[in-house]
């Protein structure tokens, strides 16, 4: 298992359009992908869950990735999430 906490620059925060392309991300991946933020966990893997989360600007979340390929897997979602202006 690998994890890296990420910091949400995004003033739109996590809403549909980069949810649903963080979602297809995840889903590349054999890893199981679960963003931590305060006490939930959510997975990458589904949309709902993700947009559950109701994360905003400057929420930082963790990325917590478990399975064959978590190294690349979480490199992946922490360089979209960083990288992303949605």
């Amino acid at each position: 298992m690998v994890k890296q906490a990420v910091k949400i620059m995004s003033k739109s925060g996590l809403h549909l359009r980069p949810a649903s392309n963080l979602c297809k991300l995840a889903i590349e991946y054999e890893s199981n992908i679960i963003v931590k933020k305060g006490n939930g966990e959510y997975n990458a893997k589904s949309i709902i869950s993700l947009l559950s989360s109701c994360t905003k600007e400057g929420d930082e979340v963790e990325v917590v990735c478990d399975g064959t390929d978590e190294s690349e897997a979480l490199k992946a979602v922490i360089e979209y999430i960083e990288k992303s202006d949605w």
